[in-house]
Parts: C-alpha cells; sequence; structure tokens
C-alpha cells in the first residue's frame, strides 16, 4: 500500500484505490507543517477502508466550472448535501457562488447559467473555504465523475493557502461504468451503430427510476447524486459493504 508522504502533492486520482492508505495519509497531515485550515481538516480524521458503507458519514459534493482543466479555469459554484446510507440531510444542503479566478467563458454561461453579474459580488474561494472545509471535515465526498471536485479544488486550494487539499471519495460514474462498461462494444455491436451505455448523471438516474432535475446547479446536482448513490447501493451492494469496494 503507498503511503502518500507529506509533501506529495500529486491528485490520488492518479492512483488507484487500493494504493491510497487515506486514514493514514490525514493522521499524518495533521501533524504536519501547513496552512491552519488544512490542519484543522485533516485533524477531524478519516474512516479506514474496512469501515462498512452503512458506518461511513457522507457528503454529496458538486462544483460549477467555467471549464474543464482546473490550471485555466475557476470554480463559480459549490454545492454540499451531508447523508448517510439510512438519510439523505436536505436541510443542512449549502451552496455558494464564489468569483472565479479566470474570466468566465459564453460556454460555461450558457451550461450553468451562472453569469458576470451573478458573481460581480460574489467572494472569493478563500472567504468560504472555513464553511466547507467544515462540512467536508471527517466525511468521504461523493461525486459524479473524479474528474471535476477533487482536482479543481486541490488546485484552487493550492493557489491560495500554498499547499493542496486531497481527500477521498466516492464517484457514482465509475460505480455505473463498473456495471455498465465492463467491455467495450464489439465490431459487430459498433458496425449496427449501438452506443456505449451512458453514465451521464441524468441518464444514470433514469436507470433506478429516479426524477429529473435541472443540471448543472451544484447543489441540486449534489442532491440528485447523493440519490442516485442510494439508489446504486440498494440495487448492487450490501449494507456492510467495505469502502475499499467503493471509493478511490
Amino acid at each position: 500500500m503507498l503511503y502518500l508522504g507529506a509533501s506529495t502533492l500529486t491528485p490520488p486520482a492518479q492512483q488507484t484505490a487500493g494504493e491510497i492508505d487515506w486514514q493514514r495519509y490525514y493522521q499524518q497531515q495533521a501533524n504536519a507543517s501547513q496552512p491552519p485550515l488544512l490542519q484543522h481538516f485533516y485533524q477531524a480524521g478519516m474512516v479506514s477502508s474496512a469501515t462498512a458503507i452503512q458506518d461511513v458519514p457522507l457528503l454529496a459534493l458538486d462544483i460549477e466550472t467555467t471549464g474543464l482543466d482546473p490550471a485555466s479555469n475557476g470554480i463559480v459554484s459549490i454545492g454540499t448535501v451531508p447523508f448517510n446510507l439510512h438519510t439523505i440531510y436536505s436541510s443542512q444542503a449549502r451552496q455558494w457562488l464564489v468569483k472565479p479566478r479566470f474570466a468566465l467563458s459564453d460556454a460555461s454561461v450558457t451550461l450553468h447559467r451562472i453569469t458576470h453579474s451573478d458573481i460581480a459580488a460574489a467572494p472569493d474561494l478563500t472567504d468560504i473555504l472555513p464553511q466547507l472545509l467544515q462540512q467536508m471535515a471527517g466525511k468521504v465526498a461523493v461525486v459524479h465523475y473524479h474528474g471535476i471536485e477533487r482536482p479543481f479544488l486541490h488546485a484552487a486550494v493550492k493557489t491560495r493557502l500554498g499547499a493542496g487539499l486531497l481527500f477521498p471519495l466516492i464517484d457514482t460514474m465509475q460505480l455505473e461504468a463498473r456495471m455498465h462498461r465492463r467491455k467495450p462494444l464489439s465490431f459487430w455491436q459498433k458496425l449496427r451503430g449501438q452506443q456505449p451505455v451512458s453514465i451521464r448523471l441524468a441518464d444514470s438516474r433514469l436507470r433506478y427510476g429516479l426524477p429529473p432535475y435541472r443540471p448543472h446547479h451544484a447543489v441540486t446536482d449534489a442532491l440528485a447524486c447523493a440519490e442516485l448513490l442510494h439508489a446504486q447501493l440498494s440495487r448492487h451492494y450490501c449494507a456492510d459493504t467495505p469502502l475499499s469496494q467503493l471509493w478511490c
């Protein structure tokens, strides 16, 4: 098992879940020399990979951005919804508009409908970080596609505090891919025009009979993701499934 050292800031998305000892990593970061905000975050600790999913505190997380590259795009909105295997705490849901480090593009405005006037008086991510990290502390994040939330938060926090933010998560898109994209389409399937099963959030929800929601709205997408994980766990997993089989 790989032990991530204090100076290691490679996003865990580039590692495999089995190589990361998240509990040990948090313990080490809690004792490392770094900004107090991050130190307090890591001091909350992390459950072990052997913990049953029914005993895991979860936080659905969605981030809307100005693009797909964290090096040249910024965060404009963050939504969170705390939950566990039994309950989704909608009353504790939070959403923040933040002013991105990079200008909005026409494409991003069209996608998430957050305009220049919306963010004109929005705070910088630095101002809402204490609240966000308090919500995330001690919980396993749940997202739909790990290529957005973790890399963007890592880059944004590193830019502002000088140290990045790394955390484990459960990717509901990845869980859908395990079930519906185990094998690539055959030559004959492609010849007949068959397309791979969609694992997008809205399409994945439809497979479980979940209602459609407005897409690209941070807190709504976070709620949609929490509901999707509930459905996935109910249909394909057991309450005592260990985190090691789910997180990355």
